[in-house]
């Protein structure tokens, strides 16, 4: 069986040089998932760049997606034809794009996308994130079928959280990477 090769999927603004992304990109030879504009982000063009890098991937992929990139998953998976790649999902502290302070920042993605992953995921969220409540977490977990984790408290999961090289989850990572559909 192949290993499969792990995209990040950051969120909006990138994952800086403290994030848990960023770390296993340097430690594990990770591929971010570079987008045009980190800033202005748009669902149209983000999904794009995920199908692109899907379709290069010469085998199976695991997403690890942060915040807005757990958002995008869930868009993406919506619509491409090549979820058959995808062995699975770990879905990290997704961002309420359809909170209204959210939505002004970040327009064009409300609604979020709410259909059952057609892979195996696992969420994991801190139930004091400032970007999505705990309750809204669980539903979305709920939304996409994925098995939802509850960090405790941890904010949005991201450097400032203090995770590091953030061993559990890359533990999880492992885990659904061994998964079979």
């Amino acid at each position: 069986m192949t290993d499969p090769r792990i995209l990040l999927l950051p969120g909006w603004q990138n994952s800086g040089p403290g994030h848990w992304q960023t770390l296993w990109e340097s430690v594990h030879g990770d591929r971010r998932v570079e987008q045009h504009d980190w800033m202005r982000p748009l669902r149209g063009d983000w999904s794009a760049r995920l199908e692109e890098e899907v379709l290069a991937s010469p085998g199976p992929v695991v997403l690890a997606a942060h915040s807005l990139g757990c958002i995008l998953v869930a868009a993406w998976a919506a619509h491409s034809r090549n979820t058959h790649k995808v062995r699975g999902a770990l879905l990290v502290a997704p961002g309420d794009v359809e909170r209204d302070d959210l939505r002004q920042l970040i327009p064009g993605w409300a609604p979020i996308v709410r259909k059952p992953l057609p892979f195996p995921a696992v969420m994991i969220a801190a139930n004091d994130d400032p970007y999505c409540e705990a309750p809204r977490s669980q539903q979305l977990a709920r939304d996409w079928g994925a098995r939802f984790i509850d960090a405790g408290p941890g904010g949005h999961l991201n450097a400032e959280s203090g995770l590091g090289e953030w061993p559990e989850g890359r533990k999880l990572l492992n885990e659904i990477s061994k998964e079979k559909n």
